[in-house]
């Protein structure tokens, strides 16, 4: 059921986010939403660097089909982002482009992304998992006046800050207990405000929430989170394809499982599913996942 969501200011300041700043023709600036983080978001460099790339694909019709990057820098919140765009090649239905973002003189990441004209062709895909339908779980405004009384204070600041994407965890064992679980969730996901219906910004949107929860299901086997303090998690890298057009009018159901974890790191895979089961697109993630070095 596709529903159309009240504004909010939260999902605003995202979609500002996301408008970046031609500076030239392939030059670009984004700015970050000032909300005390201490590093950027990698979900908002991966939907700005989208951004930037579509906005030199000059062809109508063709689509973002797939993206890879590098997070090489943890990026500061409190300056602007630039965007150089690489045109690498526009062929006869594939375009290919390459953008690196710069703070301080310095990359911060990196990416390639190819996007592709719409053509007919060859169709299959994996079934959605069984899972409970959203509307069965607990929201947020419901785990917050369950579980997040007794929680700690920076367990509490994470859960109470107003987000442009709501989470509703099939499962919340991994959140309120130590135990080793098997490393994989589903969850369904969704934008807390309207997304204008424009294929390359629900694209971008999309590409932002990708990065949610990822680092999380890497640490799932061995009983802790991305929330332990203990812990220094960072994204490392992140390819992402896109099967179908991204639909956000209502929940999408994110499915991830993490393979491998060793030397410090932790894989994840991801499927971004609509409630309707259509599969639209894949993820998969390496992360930092190690113990904060102790005098």
């Amino acid at each position: 059921m596709s529903r159309q969501p009240a504004k909010n200011p939260a999902m605003d300041v995202l979609l500002e986010t996301l408008d970046l700043e031609r500076l030239e023709s392939r030059l670009f600036r984004g700015k970050s939403p000032q909300v005390g983080w201490q590093r950027v978001f990698g979900g908002q460099v991966i939907g700005q660097a989208l951004v930037a790339a579509t906005r030199t694909v000059e062809k109508a019709g063709r689509f973002v089909h797939s993206l890879h990057a590098y997070f090489v820098r943890p990026g500061d919140p409190s300056v602007p982002i630039i965007y150089d765009v690489e045109n690498i090649r526009d062929g006869g239905s594939f375009a290919t482009r390459r953008v690196v973002a710069i703070q301080h003189d310095k990359p911060i990441y990196f990416m390639t992304a190819s996007f592709q004209d719409e053509e007919d062709g060859f169709e299959h895909q994996v079934p959605m998992p069984d899972v409970p339908q959203p509307e069965d779980l607990l929201g947020e405004a419901e785990l917050k006046e369950r579980f997040m009384t007794e929680a700690p204070e920076h367990i509490r600041a994470y859960w109470q800050r107003p987000r442009p994407i709501e989470l509703r965890p099939v499962s919340l064992a991994h959140y309120f207990s130590g135990d080793k679980l098997e490393p994989r969730q589903n969850i369904w996901v969704r934008t807390t405000g309207p997304v204008p219906a424009e294929r390359h910004l629900q694209a971008a949107v999309l590409a932002y929430l990708s990065d949610m929860t990822l680092l999380d299901t890497s640490l799932f086997a061995h009983g802790t989170s991305v929330l332990d303090r203990t812990l220094q998690v960072a994204s490392l890298d992140h390819a992402m394809w896109f099967h179908r057009p991204p639909v956000l009018d209502d929940w999408l159901l994110y499915s991830q499982d993490s393979p491998s974890a060793s030397g410090g790191r932790g894989m994840t895979r991801g499927a971004i599913f609509t409630r309707s089961g259509t599969l639209i697109a894949s993820v998969a993630q390496e992360g930092l996942i190690r113990k904060k070095a102790t005098d």
